[in-house]
Order: structure tokens, then C-alpha cells, then sequence
């Protein structure tokens, strides 16, 4: 596991294009104040960006992707198991439609229950 963390300190001091504006656009809770990680290390696997409370993970693809397709999938399938939703999004949408990729994951936040827990002293005392 102390392995996989060094490797996710790596991984957020080199990230891509991509992945450095899709954070500038999820950080400090931005997105309906919900609080996304970067590189964060899961099983044995790391995420490029999650909201644990949501069990929501996004990714951001690129050429590296090409050719490692079973990989890809295994991983897909071992996080699907374990209760979290994927939504990937290629690096070439992400620098060309900011715009349209935070729409899409706004909506996929909106169809999560919310975060708020019931005011204090509302519930009915008989």
C-alpha cells in the first residue's frame, strides 16, 4: 500500500494537461461543494479523481489507455465490485469542452442523494 501512495504523489506532481484543469475545476469543493481526491490509491489500483462519499470516480484518458484495453477493464470491473461509478472522459474533451465535461459530471452529482444531514431538532416529538 506504501507503494501505491508514492506512486499517487508521483502521479499528482506529473500530471497531465488534462488532469491539471479538470482539478482546477473540482478542487476546494468546487462542484456543488463536494470534496474530490486526486490519485487516490484504491485496492490496488490508483483513481484519477474521486468523491469517496459518493463512491463517484473520474478519469481522464489518454493515448496511454491504447493497447491495455483487458487492463483497463479488469480494473473497471474489480471498482464496479467494490460500489463506485466511473465516469471517464478523454483528455481531448476534457481541454477542448471543459464546458460540456462539468455539465455531464454536474449531472451525474445532482442523481446522488445529498450530503446535508437532517437539521438537528426537526424530527417530530410526540
Amino acid at each position: 500500500m506504501k507503494k501505491l501512495t508514492i506512486v499517487a504523489k508521483n502521479l499528482r506532481k506529473n500530471s497531465t494537461d488534462a488532469e491539471r484543469l479538470l482539478w482546477k475545476h473540482l478542487r476546494r469543493k468546487q462542484v456543488e461543494g463536494l470534496k474530490f481526491r486526486r490519485q487516490q490509491p484504491i485496492g490496488n489500483y490508483i483513481v484519477d479523481f474521486v468523491f469517496f462519499e459518493n463512491q463517484l470516480i473520474i478519469e481522464a484518458d489518454g493515448g496511454q489507455h491504447a493497447g491495455n484495453e483487458q487492463a483497463d477493464r479488469e480494473r473497471e470491473e474489480w471498482l464496479k465490485r467494490e460500489g463506485f461509478k466511473i465516469l471517464r472522459f478523454w483528455n481531448n474533451d476534457i481541454l477542448n469542452n471543459i464546458e460540456g465535461v462539468m455539465a455531464t459530471l454536474m449531472e451525474a452529482c445532482d442523481n446522488h442523494p445529498p450530503l446535508t444531514p437532517p437539521i438537528k431538532g426537526g424530527e417530530d416529538k410526540w
